[in-house]
Protein backbone atom coordinates (compact mmCIF):
# COMPACT_ATOMS: atom_id res chain seq x y z
CA UNK A 1 0.00 0.00 0.00
CA UNK A 2 1.55 3.76 -0.86
CA UNK A 3 0.85 6.64 1.06
CA UNK A 4 1.20 10.30 -0.40
CA UNK A 5 3.40 12.83 1.35
CA UNK A 6 3.68 16.58 -0.18
CA UNK A 7 7.64 17.72 -0.23
CA UNK A 8 9.21 21.26 -0.90
CA UNK A 9 12.13 23.39 -1.60
CA UNK A 10 12.38 27.05 -0.93
CA UNK A 11 14.81 29.75 -0.75
CA UNK A 12 13.76 32.34 1.73
CA UNK A 13 16.44 35.02 1.33
CA UNK A 14 16.93 35.52 4.76
CA UNK A 15 13.29 36.13 5.20
CA UNK A 16 13.91 39.62 2.77
CA UNK A 17 11.30 40.12 0.31
CA UNK A 18 11.50 41.61 -2.68
CA UNK A 19 10.73 45.04 -1.70
CA UNK A 20 13.59 45.46 0.79
CA UNK A 21 11.67 44.43 3.76
CA UNK A 22 13.00 41.89 6.33
CA UNK A 23 9.64 39.81 7.20
CA UNK A 24 10.19 36.63 8.61
CA UNK A 25 6.03 36.71 9.32
CA UNK A 26 5.78 36.55 5.54
CA UNK A 27 8.18 33.59 4.48
CA UNK A 28 6.13 31.58 7.82
CA UNK A 29 2.86 32.47 6.24
CA UNK A 30 4.08 30.95 2.31
CA UNK A 31 5.74 27.93 4.42
CA UNK A 32 2.56 27.44 6.20
CA UNK A 33 0.22 27.77 3.03
CA UNK A 34 2.44 25.12 1.56
CA UNK A 35 1.35 22.71 3.78
CA UNK A 36 4.07 20.05 3.23
CA UNK A 37 5.25 17.07 5.44
CA UNK A 38 9.04 18.08 4.35
CA UNK A 39 10.45 21.25 3.57
CA UNK A 40 13.91 21.98 2.37
CA UNK A 41 15.09 25.55 3.14
CA UNK A 42 17.90 27.96 2.19
CA UNK A 43 19.45 30.95 3.18
CA UNK A 44 17.98 30.58 6.50
CA UNK A 45 19.73 31.74 9.67
CA UNK A 46 19.70 29.93 12.85
CA UNK A 47 21.57 30.24 16.07
CA UNK A 48 24.44 28.24 17.18
CA UNK A 49 23.89 25.55 20.11
CA UNK A 50 23.79 27.32 23.12
CA UNK A 51 22.73 30.55 21.90
CA UNK A 52 20.09 32.27 23.48
CA UNK A 53 19.69 34.47 20.26
CA UNK A 54 16.16 33.72 18.17
CA UNK A 55 16.45 32.43 14.90
CA UNK A 56 14.74 32.66 11.49
CA UNK A 57 14.71 28.48 11.40
CA UNK A 58 13.32 28.24 14.80
CA UNK A 59 10.88 31.01 14.36
CA UNK A 60 9.82 29.22 11.26
CA UNK A 61 9.86 25.90 12.62
CA UNK A 62 7.26 27.46 15.45
CA UNK A 63 5.19 28.51 13.04
CA UNK A 64 4.82 25.70 10.81
CA UNK A 65 4.82 23.08 13.26
CA UNK A 66 7.43 21.44 11.52
CA UNK A 67 10.81 19.59 13.63
CA UNK A 68 13.78 21.94 12.31
CA UNK A 69 17.25 20.77 11.50
CA UNK A 70 19.95 22.88 10.84
CA UNK A 71 22.73 22.63 7.93
CA UNK A 72 24.77 26.17 8.38
CA UNK A 73 27.73 26.48 6.03
CA UNK A 74 28.54 29.92 7.71
CA UNK A 75 29.20 29.84 10.84
CA UNK A 76 29.42 33.10 12.90
CA UNK A 77 29.38 33.87 16.79
CA UNK A 78 25.94 34.23 17.73
CA UNK A 79 24.20 33.24 13.95
CA UNK A 80 24.65 30.59 11.30
CA UNK A 81 23.49 31.15 8.26
CA UNK A 82 22.57 28.11 5.14
CA UNK A 83 20.46 25.55 4.91
CA UNK A 84 17.68 23.31 7.17
CA UNK A 85 14.85 21.39 6.91
CA UNK A 86 11.64 21.51 7.80
CA UNK A 87 9.76 18.38 8.72
CA UNK A 88 7.24 16.20 11.03
CA UNK A 89 8.51 12.55 10.24
CA UNK A 90 10.94 11.06 12.43
CA UNK A 91 14.90 11.85 11.66
CA UNK A 92 17.20 9.05 11.74
CA UNK A 93 19.88 10.04 10.83
CA UNK A 94 21.59 13.29 9.79
CA UNK A 95 24.88 14.24 8.07
CA UNK A 96 26.45 17.75 7.11
CA UNK A 97 29.06 17.83 3.79
CA UNK A 98 30.66 20.61 3.13
CA UNK A 99 30.60 21.40 -0.81
CA UNK A 100 32.89 24.75 -0.27
CA UNK A 101 35.28 25.50 -2.81
CA UNK A 102 38.42 27.96 -2.23
CA UNK A 103 37.72 31.28 -2.20
CA UNK A 104 34.26 30.84 -3.16
CA UNK A 105 31.66 31.26 -0.53
CA UNK A 106 31.16 28.31 1.72
CA UNK A 107 28.52 25.56 0.33
CA UNK A 108 27.33 22.61 1.80
CA UNK A 109 24.41 19.91 1.63
CA UNK A 110 21.83 18.86 4.50
CA UNK A 111 21.64 14.87 4.34
CA UNK A 112 19.05 13.24 6.39
CA UNK A 113 17.16 10.06 6.19
CA UNK A 114 13.13 10.68 7.63
CA UNK A 115 11.48 7.71 8.65
CA UNK A 116 8.03 8.25 6.47
CA UNK A 117 5.13 5.24 6.68
CA UNK A 118 7.80 2.79 7.45
CA UNK A 119 10.39 3.45 4.88
CA UNK A 120 13.41 5.32 4.71
CA UNK A 121 13.61 8.77 2.53
CA UNK A 122 16.71 10.13 2.14
CA UNK A 123 16.62 13.55 1.52
CA UNK A 124 19.48 16.02 0.52
CA UNK A 125 18.99 19.76 0.75
CA UNK A 126 21.72 21.98 -0.98
CA UNK A 127 22.60 25.63 -2.64
CA UNK A 128 25.09 25.42 -4.90
CA UNK A 129 27.33 28.10 -6.56
CA UNK A 130 27.44 30.85 -8.68
CA UNK A 131 29.84 30.07 -10.92
CA UNK A 132 29.99 26.84 -13.67
CA UNK A 133 33.49 26.09 -12.18
CA UNK A 134 32.17 25.51 -9.09
CA UNK A 135 28.88 23.97 -9.69
CA UNK A 136 30.56 21.67 -11.78
CA UNK A 137 32.74 20.44 -8.69
CA UNK A 138 29.84 20.74 -6.21
CA UNK A 139 27.99 18.41 -9.00
CA UNK A 140 30.46 15.37 -8.58
CA UNK A 141 30.30 15.41 -4.92
CA UNK A 142 26.99 15.23 -5.01
CA UNK A 143 27.06 12.75 -7.59
CA UNK A 144 29.82 10.79 -5.01
CA UNK A 145 27.33 11.10 -2.01
CA UNK A 146 24.40 9.62 -3.99
CA UNK A 147 26.39 6.60 -5.38
CA UNK A 148 27.20 5.56 -1.11
CA UNK A 149 24.01 3.97 0.30
CA UNK A 150 22.08 4.57 -2.57
CA UNK A 151 19.46 2.07 -2.39
CA UNK A 152 17.04 3.67 -0.63
CA UNK A 153 14.53 6.04 -1.33
CA UNK A 154 16.24 9.49 -2.42
CA UNK A 155 15.19 13.18 -3.05
CA UNK A 156 18.03 16.01 -3.74
CA UNK A 157 16.39 19.50 -3.40
CA UNK A 158 17.36 23.07 -3.50
CA UNK A 159 18.77 26.33 -5.35
CA UNK A 160 21.03 24.90 -7.78
CA UNK A 161 21.80 28.29 -9.32
CA UNK A 162 21.82 26.31 -12.98
CA UNK A 163 19.24 27.14 -15.48
CA UNK A 164 21.01 26.55 -19.07
CA UNK A 165 18.86 22.95 -19.88
CA UNK A 166 22.15 21.46 -21.30
CA UNK A 167 24.35 21.67 -18.94
CA UNK A 168 26.57 19.18 -17.82
CA UNK A 169 25.91 18.73 -13.83
CA UNK A 170 22.09 18.69 -14.76
CA UNK A 171 22.58 16.12 -17.47
CA UNK A 172 24.57 14.16 -14.19
CA UNK A 173 21.76 14.16 -11.89
CA UNK A 174 18.73 13.67 -14.98
CA UNK A 175 21.30 10.27 -15.44
CA UNK A 176 20.91 9.33 -11.94
CA UNK A 177 17.12 10.34 -11.38
CA UNK A 178 15.81 11.04 -14.54
CA UNK A 179 14.64 13.74 -15.75
CA UNK A 180 12.17 15.31 -13.49
CA UNK A 181 9.39 18.45 -14.68
CA UNK A 182 11.24 21.90 -15.03
CA UNK A 183 9.47 24.97 -13.17
CA UNK A 184 10.52 28.72 -13.42
CA UNK A 185 11.25 30.00 -9.74
CA UNK A 186 13.44 33.21 -10.24
CA UNK A 187 12.70 35.85 -9.78
CA UNK A 188 9.58 35.62 -8.18
CA UNK A 189 7.63 38.35 -9.05
CA UNK A 190 8.44 37.37 -12.75
CA UNK A 191 10.05 33.83 -12.75
CA UNK A 192 12.20 33.26 -15.92
CA UNK A 193 14.46 30.67 -14.75
CA UNK A 194 14.32 27.13 -13.52
CA UNK A 195 17.38 27.92 -10.30
CA UNK A 196 15.02 25.47 -7.71
CA UNK A 197 14.44 21.62 -8.80
CA UNK A 198 12.99 18.37 -6.68
CA UNK A 199 14.89 15.43 -8.22
CA UNK A 200 13.32 11.78 -6.80
CA UNK A 201 14.60 8.56 -7.57
CA UNK A 202 12.64 6.25 -8.03
CA UNK A 203 11.53 8.59 -10.63
CA UNK A 204 7.81 7.32 -11.05
CA UNK A 205 7.44 8.67 -7.33
CA UNK A 206 7.43 12.17 -7.77
CA UNK A 207 4.32 14.03 -8.69
CA UNK A 208 2.26 17.02 -9.17
CA UNK A 209 5.82 19.10 -9.17
CA UNK A 210 3.96 22.99 -9.05
CA UNK A 211 5.56 26.47 -7.92
CA UNK A 212 3.49 27.87 -5.09
CA UNK A 213 2.28 31.38 -6.31
CA UNK A 214 0.33 33.78 -4.24
CA UNK A 215 0.86 37.33 -4.07
CA UNK A 216 2.32 36.69 -0.61
CA UNK A 217 4.94 33.87 -2.58
CA UNK A 218 5.73 36.87 -4.63
CA UNK A 219 7.07 39.54 -2.29
CA UNK A 220 8.27 37.34 0.46
CA UNK A 221 11.14 36.20 -1.14
CA UNK A 222 13.15 36.47 -4.49
CA UNK A 223 12.48 33.08 -5.07
CA UNK A 224 9.20 31.31 -5.59
CA UNK A 225 8.91 27.38 -3.51
CA UNK A 226 8.81 24.58 -5.72
CA UNK A 227 6.75 21.57 -4.43
CA UNK A 228 5.59 18.22 -5.48
CA UNK A 229 3.70 14.95 -4.13
CA UNK A 230 5.99 12.04 -3.40
CA UNK A 231 4.61 8.66 -3.44
CA UNK A 232 6.27 6.39 -0.71
CA UNK A 233 5.50 2.63 -0.62
CA UNK A 234 5.13 0.91 2.64
CA UNK A 235 6.72 -2.16 3.32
Amino acid sequence: MNSCIKIASYNVHRCIGTDGRFDPDRIAAVISSLDADVIGIQEVDSSPAGCRVSSQLQYLAQASGLAPIAGPTICRPRSHYGNALLTRHQISAVRRVDLSVHKREPRGALDVDLEIHGTTVRFIVTHLGLSIRERNRQFRQLQGLLDVNGGEMQVVMGDFNEWYPFSRPIAWLNRHFGRPPVRLTFPSCFPLLPLDRIWVRPRAAVTEVKIHVTPMSRVASDHLPISAVLVVARP
